[in-house]
């Protein structure tokens, strides 16, 4: 429930502008409303003609991981065992390698030219569910140390600076990868690199020891990051059709006018949708806590 009162209205919101202004669009091509309403985009996405809104693959990724966490945690905690938490997690750490490798050498490397190489790559690759479980099995993986070997986290969070360190390198290497987005490299081992290096700087911002724990003005982001990730690209469209003169020197200037007005219109849909219904979920959430307090004292 927490869930749908964070995500659905502001997508819903913004996925009716998609189809009720083709101006809002930042291409002209819009898949079936039914594949944005199921979440089913990301697999049935058509990215030669159907661009605008593609960006929603890594929302659908993200319900597919509500929809079956719940079920793999009822599974884990029948017989709860540090041995098959483990033999889980590497599991899919390996499934995710062998999957890429498979995609890539059997529906990607089989086109010629760059065009079709560099779609099948998008459309087999870089948006399914199936092939983007790194990262998800990464912050799972933290969350469980964290809830079940405290003894550990607290070891592992005492090691700020390493973590820190270590996340950097690990990322550096990611990005060194990615060079060449559509490498076999990148694509196969490019993926978990990134996405461990990415958990590595998350203990660390937690890490009393870390730099990154003594940062400000992270709350402010985190909460606009939505409402910045389903507007961002129709901003950057809004403002080189009809402000060209602010980022025609493209660099920083560009990129700093691209920032502020991506998160203007963030904090507009964040005032007007999100937040009234971030309200009413701890309204309810705070009435069903007390009606379920009225029922345990009976």
């Amino acid at each position: 429930m927490r869930s749908v009162f964070r995500v659905l209205p502001a997508y819903l919101t913004v996925l009716l502008f998609y189809f009720a202004i083709p101006g809002f669009r930042e291409a002209p091509g819009l898949s079936p409303a039914w594949q944005f309403l199921t979440f089913t985009e990301n697999f049935r996405i058509d990215y030669m003609n159907d661009q605008a809104f593609s960006h929603v693959w890594s929302l659908c990724v993200e319900e597919h991981f509500y929809l079956v966490l719940p079920l793999l945690i009822l599974l884990l905690m029948r017989r709860p065992s540090f041995g098959k938490a483990l033999s889980v997690i590497l599991g899919i750490l390996c499934f995710g390698i062998a999957i890429r490798t498979y995609v890539y050498q059997h529906q990607v490397a089989i086109f010629p030219g760059d065009d079709l190489f560099s779609l099948a790559y998008i459309e087999k690759i870089y948006y399914p569910t199936h092939t983007r479980l790194d990262g998800l099995l990464v912050g799972v993986t933290l969350a469980t140390i964290k809830t079940f070997r405290p003894a550990w986290w607290q070891r592992l969070i005492s090691h700020g600076y390493l973590l820190l360190i270590g996340g950097i390198a690990l990322c550096a290497g990611a990005m060194w990868l990615f060079n060449d987005r559509f490498a076999f490299s990148a694509s196969v081992i490019g993926f978990p690199l990134l996405s461990i290096g990415l958990g590595l700087l998350i203990a660390s911002s937690v890490a009393p020891s870390s730099p990154l724990s003594k940062v400000r003005g992270f709350a402010l982001i985190a909460a606009l990051a939505y409402s910045t990730y389903l507007t961002h690209k129709e901003v950057i469209h809004f403002v080189r059709i009809h402000l060209p003169q602010l980022v025609e020197a493209r660099g920083w200037i560009a990129l700093i006018v691209y920032f502020a007005f991506s998160f203007a219109a963030a904090f507009v849909l964040y005032m007007a949708v999100e937040r009234p219904f971030l309200r009413l979920r701890e309204r309810i959430s705070s009435k069903s806590a007390k009606a379920a307090q009225i029922v345990a004292t009976r």
